[in-house]
């Protein structure tokens, strides 16, 4: 069909002539969002995961062992056998000591964000040791702390560039990167997907070719003290986005913010169960490939990663830039004009800006901090 045949049917099933007033919509990621598609340029290659199928990743309870089989583990178990195990506590990687055969991987940041570090003793600690993967570099407090998604990707794309210039390009291999997926659907698994695309551009500048390990997990910053039933609905559209997305591991955070039971642990790693074996969503490769509008927004997220990224490098690279906080001002200047559209509804959350209307109780200047990477839910103002 024509451009012109596609306005004419979108207009009939719309009652109006102004479609683009109707279909146009603002984003803060400064993303070019089409009304409607016909097309791309260029179609995206597939794009691999590093495990076959999504790893489902529950949090570590004796009478899950019998039927799960990848865990989060912050303590030490004993007899673990056959199980892939995240090692979730640094004491706890510290001591351990795998067997070859065995599947652990580290969940350990190695960077002090607060001192602008990477701690060298840890790493050499983590590499010595039979890990599947054993450095982790956690973006799940940058996208918690407010950072818009091209700024996740470029921050790990410059925290990859100073572990190779430490440590060599055959550390490459040995990364999980831990990210946190927010509730904008489509975007999300455009993140996941644009940074394959940039990792795997940034392996080939030292003659590899690898792809990202992913272990993704759902974020907090949309959730709410008194919203548990939509915290779910919520963490289970993030779920789908990060196995459509090609996420090699996922994990659901407990739906209640402020509290945990065994039961809301039970329900939360349930939601993963669902979608694995109900929709059969976590086995494909990269499930969205094809879609016109996802494939047109994962190139312009690559685009503006690798951007920032080398913004980044040109002025010094991640840790000189976080010791004179410039990083930590990116992320607070994207934070809060979030949260302002929160506060104005541009962002919906439902139960607290809409269905029913809180009343901010707190200032959005009054939740960050420009010289702290710090967690902020946005409805932190109305609680």
């Amino acid at each position: 069909m024509s451009n012109t045949a596609w306005e004419n049917l979108v207009r009939k099933q719309l009652k109006t002539e102004d479609i683009y007033s109707v279909l146009t919509k603002e984003n803060l990621e400064g993303i070019v969002v089409k009304p409607f598609y016909d097309g791309i340029n260029a179609p995206l290659v597939n794009l691999p995961k590093v495990e076959e199928n999504t790893h489902l990743v529950a949090k570590y309870h004796e009478s899950l062992e019998e039927d799960v089989f990848a865990f989060l583990l912050d303590h030490n178990v004993e007899n673990l056998a056959q199980k892939t195990i995240f090692i979730d506590d640094i004491d706890l990687a510290g001591h351990i000591s795998p067997k070859e055969e065995d599947q652990y991987f580290s969940l350990i940041d190695v960077f002090d964000e607060k001192e602008a570090v990477i701690n060298d003793q840890l790493v050499k600690e983590l590499l010595a040791k039979q890990f599947r993967r054993n450095i982790c570099i956690d973006l799940s407090l940058h996208q918690n702390a407010g950072a818009a998604i091209y700024q996740q990707l470029g921050i790990a794309l410059a925290k990859t560039k100073e572990l190779i210039e430490l440590y060599g390009p055959e550390i490459l291999n040995k990364l999980i990167f831990r990210i946190a997926v927010g509730g904008n659907y489509f975007f999300e698994m455009a993140k996941l997907r644009a940074f394959k695309l940039v990792f795997n551009e940034l392996s080939k500048e030292y003659s590899v070719d690898e792809i990202p390990y992913i272990f993704a997990e759902t974020s907090l910053r949309n959730k709410a003290v008194s919203d548990n039933e939509n915290n779910l609905i919520r963490s289970t559209l993030e779920l789908a986005s990060a196995m459509i997305g090609g996420a090699d591991a996922v994990f659901s955070n407990n739906y209640l913010v402020d509290r945990t039971t065994e039961n809301s642990e039970e329900i939360s790693f349930k939601q993963q169960i669902v979608l694995a074996y109900e929709s059969i969503i976590n086995v494909f490769e990269d499930a969205s490939n094809g879609s016109y509008f996802v494939e047109d927004i994962t190139r312009q997220v690559a685009e503006k990663s690798w951007t920032y990224f080398l913004e980044i490098e040109e002025a010094g690279g991640y840790l000189e830039l976080l010791k004179i906080g410039t990083i930590q001002k990116h992320i607070y200047n994207h934070a809060l004009e979030e949260q302002k559209w929160v506060e104005k509804g541009k962002i919906k959350l439902i139960g607290v800006n809409l269905y029913p209307k809180l009343e901010a109780k707190k200032a959005a200047e009054d939740l960050y901090n420009e010289s702290e990477i710090k967690p902020v839910r946005w409805a932190q103002m109305f609680e």
